[in-house]
């Protein structure tokens, strides 16, 4: 009855708290991060003049963001050119001051551990974009680097849809480099369907001259594929977007409503005696009449709220996550609305199954394609994984990650929505000897480097040091470009900012992805998910799985068939036959060594996935030789091996044992 004399205050002063919950939801939401640059050719030193200067223009910035009325400030220090540091911070147009002033100071912060010593970065945001370089760029017109982000959805009448989105973005190119209040900006709206809008915004920083905005936004414009229901496009000095949703604040633009004109007042009317009427009987009838639906329709929506919200706070009520569920409110779907965009999980929309549930295709009203899985009743880690999928992933942007956009908690159904990514998972491709032919060598590098991308953001660069458990073929997934996003977190951990490493008394994860010290005494940390990464390179390089084969000689896991083969120098005798006409010989060898590296028995020696990046991204850092990795094979005696729970579900009842290098099985204790 509490909870109901709550919601009855909250409704009845609806109209004020609603507007205080957005303004502070909107100022204290993290900025969602889009993409970074780091210019490699010029670095600094530690605790020299540069460093000093740098650290004074984004002070200077970061102060300046939180009384700038237009978005942009620019700020220099230092005297001597080589030591000179520039900088200037941007805001999207229809941001609050609070909201450009968090965006900016998150930006000071991220750029600075992504860039590190570096004298020339920029990092981009959705809310706003920062920038230092060591020359004076103010006013410059620059187009590179830039970045182009489309929609994985196709539109359903690409001719409209062209002529449309052409118009729009001809009026907010004209509009945009003239734009008031200080601001190179403009938002526009137009009519699709009489049921659907198209929403675009064009910006570029206020420095430029009106004809160079122009001019970048011209090119940012001729980067969008017009078949697409949405994408941005953005450079350093400009940018543009479009979408079938409304991405912007609409009323932030509104101009405002003018004061009321001062007119003189009426005369004051005669006093004199009034007659009691039938007006106020009236009055007072309809009042108590309007009061008591009121209270009515209040006392019912209340019921209906607890009834909706009780699955919601029996999953997510734990010890501190109170201020957890504020967050995830704001994700929450209808029931309705999820099975309208499902037609009602029709079997013609599934997508696929998975341990825990099926996948289904939809569409929601706005027109947006959407993955849902639907969690299994029966799972007996429903709720758990559940959880921990709406926790972790609505609070992780990156371009390698699959985005949650929301979730449906209703009587039986748990529900996760996600962005939906038409090319299936890897695995649907490197294991089929047809579809495996669609995976050249440059296709396979540029996935592997996506991965090895997302799982550096998790364990490094996102605001949570996250250790996933589960990284397989089977968790990334293929966008219409064929760029991977890592999916899937149900089992995956946060750690503390001083953590390295948790132990656990149940072990879950997918037999022949995991590491031996978690797989043998459940210990996991980042080089966990490092070894897991080893394997997952290994099959791409490969093209099979980490199973046991009987063409090798003697029948032997692909993991020491590969170790075997590198220690007698016939390491390309591994590669899958796919891609022995596009491979680059150096490249796969390098991408052999670093998987070796990463399914070392130490975890100590293991790469970071920072170092893994870095090897492959530069052919300048020379790998350390490998030593004899350690593997995990399946036992075929009942009386051997670990039983484990919580495998795939391809490998539920699988059991393991550890092989020494001299092939002994050594002993086998159940995780601690």
């Amino acid at each position: 009855m509490s909870s109901c004399f709550t919601i009855f205050l909250s409704l009845s002063f609806s109209s004020f708290f609603f507007f205080v919950f957005v303004q502070n939801f909107s100022a204290e939401a993290a900025p969602t991060y889009l993409e970074h640059f780091c210019a490699r050719i010029s670095f600094f030193i530690p605790n020299s003049t540069y460093e000093s200067n740098l650290n004074t223009v984004l002070s200077s910035l970061s102060s300046n963001a939180t009384t700038s009325t237009n978005g942009f400030a620019t700020a220099t220090a230092g005297q001597d050119r080589p030591d000179q540091a520039h900088g200037l911070f941007l805001c999207r147009g229809d941001v609050s001051i609070s909201t450009c002033s968090d965006c900016v100071a998150t930006g000071k912060r991220d750029v600075l551990r992504l860039c590190g010593l570096q004298r020339v970065a920029t990092i981009w945001y959705d809310e706003c974009m920062l920038r230092y370089d060591n020359r004076s760029f103010f006013s410059s017109f620059e187009t590179k680097p830039s970045f182009t982000t489309p929609n994985t959805t196709n539109v359903t009448d690409p001719t409209r849809f062209a002529q449309v989105l052409g118009q729009t973005m001809d009026n907010i190119n004209r509009r945009a480099p003239n734009g008031g209040s200080g601001k190179k900006f403009a938002v526009e709206e137009a009519n699709l369907t009489s049921l659907q809008k198209l929403y675009t915004l064009a910006q570029c920083t206020p420095d430029l001259t009106p004809f160079d905005c122009n001019r970048c936004l011209r090119d940012m414009i001729s980067n969008f594929t017009q078949d697409k229901q949405g994408g941005r496009s953005f450079t350093l000095v400009c940018g543009v977007r479009f979408e079938l949703f409304p991405f912007y604040n609409a009323s932030a633009m509104a101009a405002p409503v003018p004061p009321p004109s001062r007119l003189p007042l009426p005369p004051a009317p005669e006093t004199r005696p009034k007659r009691k009427s039938n007006k106020s009987t009236v009055i007072t009838i309809t009042t108590t009449i309007s009061v008591g639906g009121f209270i009515i329709i209040l006392f019912l929506t209340c019921w209906m709220l607890q009834r909706k919200g009780k699955r919601m706070h029996e999953v997510f009520k734990v010890k501190g996550d109170e201020n957890e569920l504020t967050t995830v409110e704001s994700l929450q779907f209808d029931l309705a609305t999820i099975q309208s965009a499902t037609n009602d999980f029709s079997p013609e929309n599934k997508l696929g199954e998975g341990g825990f549930g099926e996948v289904f295709q939809g569409k929601l009203p706005n027109g947006q394609q959407i993955a849902v899985k639907r969690l299994s009743q029966s799972s007996r880690q429903g709720d758990d994984e559940f959880k921990n999928e709406v926790l972790l992933v609505a609070k992780l942007q990156h371009k390698n990650l699959v985005r949650l956009l929301g979730f449906c908690l209703e009587g039986d159904e748990k529900l996760l929505a996600y962005e939906f990514v038409p090319n299936k998972s890897l695995d649907y491709f490197l294991f089929d000897p047809q579809k495996s032919d669609q995976l050249n060598w440059p296709l396979r590098y540029k996935i592997v480097y996506g991965i090895a991308r997302g799982m550096l953001y998790l364990h490094e660069e996102s605001r949570l040091r996250i250790i996933h458990r589960d990284l397989k073929c089977g968790n990334i997934l293929l966008d219409s470009e064929m760029n991977p996003k890592i999916s899937d977190f149900g089992m995956a951990r946060i750690f503390g900012v001083d953590q390295t490493q948790a132990s656990t008394n149940k072990i879950v994860g997918t037999f022949g992805y995991m590491s031996p010290e978690y797989a043998m005494h459940g210990r996991f940390s980042v080089k966990s998910d490092v070894y897991s990464f080893g394997i997952l390179l290994l099959e791409i390089i490969c093209g099979k799985k980490n199973g046991f084969y009987d063409q090798f000689d003697g029948g032997e896991y692909l993991a020491r068939y590969a170790w075997n083969q590198w220690r007698d120098g016939t390491p390309l005798k591994v590669l899958d036959p796919a891609i022995m006409d596009s491979n680059s010989r150096d490249q796969v060898l390098r991408c052999l060594h670093i998987c070796l590296l990463c399914i070392q028995e130490d975890p100590a020696i293991r790469p970071t996935m920072a170092t893994v990046v870095l090897m492959l991204s530069s052919n300048s850092i020379t790998p350390p030789s490998p030593r004899h990795p350690a593997f995990f094979v399946q036992s075929k005696a009942r009386g051997l091996g670990i039983p484990m729970e919580g495998l795939g579900s391809d490998q539920s009842t699988s059991r393991i044992k550890l092989l020494s290098n001299n092939n002994l099985s050594l002993t086998e204790l159940y995780p601690r």
